[in-house]
């Protein structure tokens, strides 16, 4: 490319397209009003804490998703500082948001209509993989760095490979040491890849579960990769019978060992979003709202069993799923309870003793002083998330949905930008 341009020649005009956008105050506490929006990019600059707009995405009932959202007076400055950007996802909403720093120094969350958008994976080339509805895509950034889209946007995922696996209510994802993806099937209880003539070919199955059968009966939902190689799966139980798991929420949780097959830990409340970091083992326990570590090579545990324990770092008040790090940070998805209450679980007591409700958004936690330094909220008719990536050397990230006129008309190939 021979020189920076604001355009290089990508830009489009996206429809009925606006972007949910705050200037940086200086304040404790800044909100953006607005509904959630299908994909572009042409809003993002307006000189206002408040902004409102239109949810058109084609699979969202625009009337259900009007939300506020709420964010930590520093996010912008944590954000620059680390040269990062936040993506999460709502299967609720049927939305992939992407949070970064517009040019005015403010906060833009960008919403991209996906049907049911679950587990994150980005991989070192900088693709993001995610399951959602009944699809598995992996999107690139088409732009290369120094160019920009709408005159704003300095990272483009458009879906360039999509499978169709059919509805197998997939949770997390990752990638392994040859590219291959890897996803929790957690409607036929196994690890799986998606497959050129099927829905999936399963790659392992706990074995406390005897057959592959369409029977959400342990809820298998959260990965850990190691080396490109599935190190760790979490599931809600060890049950054997369909919706098993849903008795066992309290206390019947699990880690297990992908190579050995062996449980590694027990007595979790729904844990989810396994992750390696740092040599250890992270976890949320959702039905506690704890974030913290599996402890292995401990003597008083392991004279009993050789299994590992929790143990506990932070309390977040939420329904934990979705976790990332970068650095000594950890970046936590939150939700509210599905019904009013959350029956049987720890997390209930706990939101009791400290006076809390229930949140939806992400926590941003400092694993040294076990504190939140940042976050943002999410209020309205938005009360659940699923997964949490960050995106690095990323200022203001947009995504284009698989299906969309957006998609239709955004043609690039190698070299079209290069003068």
């Amino acid at each position: 490319m021979g020189k920076k341009s604001k355009t290089d020649g990508l830009q489009f005009k996206a429809t009925g397209v606006q972007d949910s956008t705050q200037n940086d105050k200086a304040t404790p506490q800044q909100k953006i009003q607005g509904a959630d929006c299908h994909a572009g990019g042409t809003g993002g600059n307006k000189e206002s804490d408040k902004i409102s707009g239109e949810a058109v995405a084609s699979n969202v009932d625009k009337n259900k998703v009007k939300v506020e959202y709420s964010v930590s007076g520093e996010l912008v400055t944590m954000l620059a500082r680390n040269n990062i950007s936040i993506v999460f996802t709502s299967y609720q909403s049927g939305l992939l948001y992407m949070v970064g720093r517009n040019k005015d120094n403010g906060i833009n969350v960008h919403q991209t209509g996906i049907p049911k958008p679950m587990g994150l994976c980005l991989d070192e080339h900088g693709g993001l993989t995610m399951t959602c509805g009944y699809q598995i895509m992996r999107l690139e950034n088409i732009l290369e760095k120094g160019q920009a889209i709408n005159e704003n946007f300095d990272a483009c995922y458009v879906p360039r490979t999509v499978h169709i696996t059919g509805r197998l209510d997939a949770h997390d994802v990752g990638l392994d040491d040859t590219g291959q993806v890897v996803f929790v099937n957690t409607r036929f209880n196994c690890l799986a890849t998606p497959s050129s003539r099927h829905s999936f070919e399963v790659l392992w199955k706990p074995s406390f579960i005897t057959a592959l059968v369409d029977e959400d009966r342990c809820h298998l939902n959260g990965l850990a990769m190691q080396d490109g190689k599935p190190k760790y799966v979490t599931a809600v139980s060890r049950s054997n019978t369909i919706d098993g798991w849903r008795d066992r929420r309290a206390d019947g949780g699990i880690v297990i060992d992908v190579k050995t097959d062996k449980i590694v830990c027990d007595g979790l409340s729904m844990p989810h979003s396994p992750r390696m970091h740092n040599g250890e083992l992270w976890l949320l326990n959702a039905g506690t709202g704890e974030l913290g570590t599996v402890e292995f090579n401990n003597v008083e545990h392991s004279e009993k069993n050789s299994k590992g324990y929790f143990k506990p770092k932070v309390f977040c008040p939420g329904f934990l799923r979705g976790l990332s790090f970068h650095g000594n940070l950890a970046f936590v998805g939150l939700s509210k309870p599905r019904y009013k209450r959350f029956e049987g679980l720890a997390l209930d007591q706990k939101l009791k003793e400290t006076d809390s409700e229930p949140w939806c958004g992400v926590q941003i936690i400092d694993l040294t002083t076990g504190t939140c330094v940042d976050w943002l909220r999410i209020n309205g008719n938005v009360g659940e998330l699923y997964d949490v990536e960050v995106l690095k050397n990323v200022v203001l990230p947009m995504a284009v949905p698989a299906v969309s006129d957006d998609a239709a008309r955004l043609i690039t190939y190698d070299g079209m930008l290069k003068s």
